[in-house]
């Protein structure tokens, strides 16, 4: 049986990185996969949401993978997230993934056309079965529409290479839910950041989040709290991490840009604006985006 351990634990969703252009800056891109390296979280999570896939071409999802894996690759945990427009793309994503050395592939459903349940099966069966890379179910029903029945889930691990699910379903029952009918042992992954310590309670082995990026030791410590049991605390940093996710979504930029604002201000990490038509930052979200960072390090000051 595989060791699935390594999957386990707090995983930020790599954010786009981009020069002052607008184009894929493999510097930049190196020094976020290291600030990550030395946090000290237990691997990344490239080419999802938060790496703004859908708005990049297939060799600049590449290009991106490419230089994380230079960066970190064989000292942390790399997941590549290879859904495209296209089953082909996906495939080809998936091959180039083994071949740079990742640990593991993710995909959420097929985009845009809603799609029955054996057809999204297919679409899955057919990514797992170019490569022998474990395969994380990308569980997201409020962006794709689609949502992973239990007889899907069941049917898809059938296939060895399947560890697991990262579920970014609203519902922790649904954590319970996939635990409960596993045929094996599988990796859950929580994906609401909000609801980290509930996921983790209802039975997910750790989290994907696009927020862990901004504030990873925040999460880290949360993690070590849940660990040892102390879950008064746990609550309380839940909630007042809940409160900074709060103001970031209200603001006029995408969460994405506001998250990597704040990144540059607390920890000088450049990773440029997003890309067209998130829209970008403004003049009006500037206050904001300086609270933001600083209700981070009093969160830091006090919590770790």
């Amino acid at each position: 049986m595989e060791d699935l351990n390594k999957y386990k634990g707090i995983i930020p969703a790599l954010y786009a990185a981009y020069d002052d252009k607008g184009n894929i800056s493999p510097e930049r891109v190196e020094k976020l996969a290291n600030y990550y390296l030395e946090v000290g979280v237990n691997g990344l999570y490239v080419g999802g949401s938060s790496g703004e896939c859908v708005y990049q071409t297939v060799a600049e999802r590449k290009l991106v993978l490419e230089h994380v894996m230079k960066a970190v690759g064989g000292e942390m945990t790399v997941i590549a997230h290879i859904a495209a427009a296209s089953t082909k793309e996906s495939i080809e994503l998936a091959k180039h993934a083994k071949e740079v050395g990742v640990d593991a592939l993710a995909a959420i459903p097929p985009i845009y056309y809603g799609l029955p349940d054996h057809a999204v099966v297919k679409y899955w069966t057919d990514i797992i079965e170019a490569t022998d890379l474990d395969f994380f179910i990308y569980n997201i029903p409020s962006t794709t529409g689609h949502e992973l029945s239990p007889e899907m889930f069941v049917d898809l691990l059938k296939y060895p290479q399947v560890v697991g699910v990262k579920n970014s379903s609203i519902s922790v029952l649904d954590i319970q839910n996939f635990r409960k009918i596993q045929t094996r042992d599988t990796i859950i992954y929580s994906g609401v950041d909000e609801q980290y310590i509930a996921g983790r309670i209802m039975g997910a082995d750790g989290g994907i989040g696009s927020t862990f990026g901004v504030m990873p030791r925040l999460y880290l410590k949360l993690e070590e709290m849940l660990q040892n049991n102390k879950l008064d605390l746990a609550q309380e940093l839940q909630y007042t991490i809940n409160d900074i996710i709060a103001l970031i979504l209200i603001q006029e930029g995408s969460l994405y840009g506001v998250m990597k604002k704040v990144l540059e201000i607390n920890e000088g990490i450049v990773a440029g604006h997003v890309r067209n038509p998130l829209p970008k930052i403004t003049d009006k979200d500037q206050e904001a985006i300086k609270k933001i960072a600083e209700l981070i390090k009093k969160a830091e000051r006090k919590y770790l």
